[in-house]
């Protein structure tokens, strides 16, 4: 297999420039994509060459594979690394860089059709003799479909988007008369998420743990664990903090859920980078919840633990390469990551874009911090507020914990709200530093966390916010209209260049 000479990464934010950084370690040259309204992003900045693929709206430029393929095609770009989210998990993309010839760094189209399409996976791995959530094999086609079953296996439960993760298209229904209501908004999630309004149901359990397994595969038949992921600090069904080694795992448990998590990725002929989600009840008992056919959001907290840089081994592996390690790697101290958002948690969590009029990033040993902007930057309020995720490591998790409180007390973002507070309260809560919290956590904390709103505060405070968000928009496209593209150029200039197929006449 030829070797890789120039990388396109088919996405935006701080996975773009993780990416990037590990290809430039390698020598590798690099080519960002950027829609309309990331023409300033650090993404498009960063690389080495930079191409517009359509407006601010996802499903007209990151989700638009034919306009990604042409800008690697101009770009003379000869693979394509997708991040996670937008195309990462969509197989008939993977096909079509197959046929123009470009190496897709990911798992092969028909693994990801097995296992990307959550039910799917979860009708493969019963047939693999893997535990399952209780729950369908097929999505519905209508909501009284989806009614008759909730009936039959009882309340509460959840609908999921079948076509991708991240908590899009996920939604919990206690009672019969919701469900309507969260079929329709679950629908219309997973297809600005995904472009697949498909959605499944299961049956909820009652605070469980949510735990994932980190496996990796090459094409010659190897492949191992890297460990698991505590993932169970979510707000609404969005992971805020990860940790690992997980708190509730014995090496026992480790080893049969790795096992499990490889004989999955093997039952499908997985290659790459992989995780594979489980739910683990009261009793311990875990449950096949969905694999993730790409790299994940919280993969940093692996690589403190065992060493070992995710993206260089997809890199690798996607080259005809074998892994460097042929048996599981022992986590080594611990490491936690939490997700830096422009949000305010006082106005339930509402979106803060806008201008970051000063950043100061924390430093100091063992830590980490994976971003997607600069000071100067507005960020936009047309894509996830994620805005950084912070990653520490330490020999011990009490240590660990105290090295991230350190390290979000020298946050500094000004010109923006951003929930840095309330990750410090996650992290000081004694449910968390126990280390026994269960996906229920972050409801049952939220007023000691937030503490008392007033309801008519707090509704003022959205009437508020959502006008300054108005106002913010109002003046940018003022101040910024949308100009006709001019030459290309690269580094801190963002190219200007466009993919033929959307021109503007």
């Amino acid at each position: 297999m030829a070797r890789i000479q120039k990388v396109l990464v088919a996405n935006r934010g701080e996975i773009a420039v993780r990416v990037m950084r590990t290809c430039k370690e390698l020598g590798l040259k690099t080519v960002a994509v950027y829609s309309e309204a990331d023409r300033t992003a650090l993404h498009a900045r960063f690389a080495d060459e930079s191409y517009c693929i359509g407006p601010a709206p996802s499903r007209q430029s990151y989700l638009v594979a034919d306009n990604v393929i042409a800008a690697a095609k101009q770009a003379g770009a000869d693979a394509i690394h997708p991040g996670y989210g937008f195309l990462s998990e969509n197989a008939a993309f993977v096909r079509a860089c197959d046929k123009a010839g470009l190496t897709f760094i990911g798992p092969p189209a028909s693994a990801m059709d097995a296992m990307g399409e959550k039910t799917r996976a979860r009708s493969n791995m019963q047939k693999a003799g893997v535990p399952v959530v209780p729950g369908t094999t097929e999505p519905f086609a209508t909501a009284e479909e989806a009614r008759v079953y909730a009936k039959k296996i009882g309340y509460p439960v959840m609908l999921k988007a079948a076509g991708g993760g991240g908590g899009k298209g996920m939604r919990r229904v206690d009672r019969e008369e919701d469900l309507d209501s969260a079929w329709r908004t679950a629908r219309s999630e997973a297809m600005s998420a995904f472009g697949n309004d498909s959605v499944y149901m299961e049956k909820f359990l009652d605070q469980p743990h949510h735990v994932e397994i980190q496996v990796f595969a090459d094409t010659h038949g190897n492949c191992i664990h890297l460990n698991e992921r505590e993932c169970s600090a979510q707000r609404r069904n969005q992971k805020v903090v990860e940790e690992t080694p997980s708190p509730i795992l014995t090496p026992q448990m480790r080893a049969a859920m790795g096992e499990v998590a490889v004989k999955a990725a093997k039952a499908v002929g997985y290659v790459g980078a992989g995780t594979v989600e489980f739910l683990v009840d009261a009793s311990r008992s875990f449950y096949f919840l969905e694999m993730n056919t790409r790299l994940q959001v919280e993969h940093p907290v692996t690589e403190w633990v065992t060493g070992v840089d995710l993206v260089a081994w997809q890199l690798h592996v996607a080259q005809g390469g074998v892994l460097p390690f042929l048996e599981p790697v022992a986590p080594r101290g611990h490491s936690i990551e939490v997700r830096v958002y422009a949000e305010d948690p006082a106005t339930n969590f509402m979106p803060s874009p806008g201008k970051i009029e000063a950043l100061r990033v924390p430093s100091g040993p063992f830590l980490r911090d994976d971003s997607g902007v600069y000071a100067g930057y507005t960020v936009p309020n047309t894509y996830d507020p994620m805005i950084s995720k912070l990653s520490v490591w330490a020999p011990t998790r009490a240590e660990a914990i105290r090295r991230m409180l350190r390290a979000l007390d020298e946050y500094v973002v000004k010109g923006i709200t951003t929930n840095i507070a309330y990750l410090k309260g996650i992290l000081s809560h004694p449910e968390f530093q126990r280390g026994d919290y269960d996906t229920g956590f972050l409801g049952r904390a939220h007023t000691t966390l937030l503490g008392e709103q007033k309801p008519e505060l707090t509704k003022l405070a959205l009437i508020a916010a959502a006008i300054r968000a108005h106002q913010r928009a109002e003046a940018k496209a003022k101040a910024h209209p949308v100009q006709t593209a001019g030459a290309a150029t690269s580094g801190w200039r963002t190219s200007g260049r466009r993919v033929g197929s959307w021109r503007r006449a």
